[in-house]
């Protein structure tokens, strides 16, 4: 046990000098082990050309300081064990979620299975058409981790077709930035409020 001066040695030579002189009383010293972090919402992205991005990040200034952004290949199963709810935004490629987003879901499902029943979540979806095939995807993982959706999906349809459009640089319309802003603030509200 360590002391407030931080020295675990000083604490037990302390306790030691007690003893001897025969004290029957002794200072316990409670360290704080463990931070219980403050309830989050998880916003968990990532984006090939940037619509993705820029939605998620509008969801993250809705959120607020109740909001934590880590793109898909940096977030951990501990990061999902702590988060209260879930945003999951992502590009639809070729009818599926993309690839860093499903290495996401397969690298986390196993460690946190059993342990996040019931949390809310809820996706924005980027797609150059319907964005229907993604967004099934993230459904069925959330079906199987026990999620509840607590919004309707967000699709941001880019109308995107030819290779040139598919592959260049994209910005949603201020529209759906803001549908996506609205989305993290109901969200956070929720958290905030004890709802989810």
């Amino acid at each position: 046990m360590r002391d407030r001066t931080g020295s675990h040695d000083h604490a037990l030579s302390h306790c030691a000098r007690r003893e001897k002189a025969g004290r029957l009383t002794f200072r316990i010293w409670i360290p704080l082990l463990c931070h219980m972090p403050d309830p989050y919402l998880l916003i968990a992205w990532h984006s090939r050309t940037g619509a993705s991005e820029a939605l998620a990040q509008a969801a993250a200034r809705g959120a607020g300081s109740t909001g934590r952004l880590i793109r898909a290949d940096q977030v951990r199963p501990d990061d999902l064990l702590q988060a209260s709810a879930y945003l999951f935004a992502c590009p639809e490629n070729l009818a599926t979620m993309s690839g860093l987003m499903k290495e996401m879901f397969d690298r986390c499902y196993y460690p946190v299975l059993g342990k996040i029943e019931g949390r809310a979540y809820a996706t924005i979806i980027a797609a150059g058409s319907d964005g229907e095939g993604a967004q099934r995807q993230i459904d069925r993982i959330a079906t199987g981790w026990r999620l509840r959706r607590v919004a309707e999906h967000v699709i941001v349809n880019l109308d995107a077709q030819t290779s040139a459009e598919i592959l260049a640089p994209k910005s949603p319309s201020k529209e759906s930035l803001d549908a996506a802003e609205q989305l993290g603030s109901a969200l956070a509200e929720g958290i905030n409020i004890g709802i989810y």
